[in-house]
């Protein structure tokens, strides 16, 4: 439906800091984005402000070095670090000559590369259209005129741009009724589990901390993983027995998180997300060798918290450990019970004690496991009778 960027095509990343203490985090994630979607990073002009402009958001001189850097480059295409205005969007490209891409355009471009299952597609095409639909005017501007007279499309008086607008929101409705559809069956199933008895684990985390790798690690899925951001979009869900403690559990793996995650994203995925928020036990992989984690900690607590997985109870997984040159060990909060464990997915050290970990929580679960089961079979029985 949209335009695409040609993969390979060279690119110039624009970015401006506001005195934001994680601006050049950003921008490195940036180039990574950029690089994950398959373009060329050809330039980066870079630039302070006290605040945006409401014009062109860099200002008229700082927009002029950009489309110089854009012409000497030859690039086709401008992306800015930062979420530009309908108005932004189009005074740039009218100015620069050049397509112009924000952040949150970018990020909905590989998750649109990525998307395998039906389900993710449809999240991916509900997202999109969400952030498109408010800036048809960049691309209809021709077609700003009537149409009338005696069976033309719409009705006389009606603009292209209206036209547009409308089979777009209808596109919209019947995605998010087919999602509908699609979560009320995730949920049947998540009642299926819950009245057997079996633990629900969720792997959660900065994009690129390596929660794949985990995921194929203990449980030999053969899901798809590389050192890339968003690697993996489909929720995908396996079976993992745990001989210690005598039961299986079944473990997620979701999409990963970043700064800025836009808010169209986290509303389209929400019936994935829901996995976490209907969790036993959340799995919060951390890449330790990131100078950033701490940062990265908070971003994806934000997002729990977004969804409403915030009271999920979590252990820390401090992953990529071989790059560190750290012991594989674990640690235990004050109540005793395991807060962290620290280990390498690619290499397999500390692998066992997560294992052990997982163990012991599903021990000390069994019982509450059990009751819910019950509750949930109670409620299933009541529900009937009425």
């Amino acid at each position: 439906m949209f335009e695409r960027p040609d993969r390979g095509a060279a690119v110039v990343l624009a970015a401006l800091d506001f005195g934001d203490p994680g601006y050049q985090e950003s921008l490195e994630e940036l180039k990574l984005l950029a690089t994950s979607a398959g373009l060329q990073v050809v330039g980066v002009v870079e630039g302070r402000r006290a605040r945006p402009d409401p014009a062109l958001y860099a200002g008229s001189g700082k927009a002029d070095e950009i489309g110089e850097a854009a012409r000497a480059a030859d690039a086709s295409l401008v992306i800015f670090n930062h979420e530009l205005s309908p108005v932004q969007e189009r005074n740039l490209e009218r100015r620069l000559q050049c397509r112009v891409l924000d952040r949150t355009a970018l990020i909905l471009e590989i998750f649109a590369l990525r998307a395998r299952s039906n389900e993710g597609k449809l999240q991916v095409e509900l997202a999109q259209l969400r952030h498109y639909s408010t800036r048809l005017v960049r691309g209809w501007t021709h077609l700003e005129r009537q149409k009338g007279g005696i069976g033309m499309r719409g009705g006389p008086g009606e603009t292209q741009l209206e036209l547009d607008r409308r089979m777009i929101l209808n596109r919209i409705r019947n995605i998010e009724g087919r999602l509908d559809k699609l979560a009320k069956s995730r949920a049947i199933q998540r009642r299926g589990r819950q009245r057997g008895g079996v633990l629900s684990v969720s792997l959660v985390g900065y994009t690129n901390a390596g929660k794949s790798t985990l995921f194929n690690t203990l449980t030999h899925a053969g899901a798809y993983a590389a050192d890339q951001l968003f690697a993996t979009l489909d929720t995908t869900s396996r079976k993992l027995w745990l001989p210690d403690a005598g039961q299986q559990v079944v473990l997620s793996d979701t999409v990963g998180f970043i700064t800025r995650l836009p808010h169209t994203l986290v509303s389209a995925f929400h019936a994935t997300l829901e996995e976490a928020t209907h969790a036993d036990l959340l799995l919060h992989v951390v890449d330790a060798a990131s100078a950033n984690r701490q940062h990265q900690i908070e971003e994806v607590e934000k997002v729990l918290c977004e969804i409403g997985a915030e009271h999920v109870p979590r252990i820390e997984v401090m992953n990529k450990l071989d790059l560190t040159g750290a012991e594989p060990h674990v640690a235990r909060d004050e109540y005793g019970k395991i807060a962290a464990v620290w280990l390498s997915a690619r290499t397999g050290a500390g692998i066992d004690l997560l294992r052990s970990a997982l163990a012991e929580v599903a021990r000390d679960a069994k019982g509450t496991v059990k009751n819910d089961a019950k509750s949930v079979a109670a409620e299933d029985a009541g529900l009937s009778q009425d």
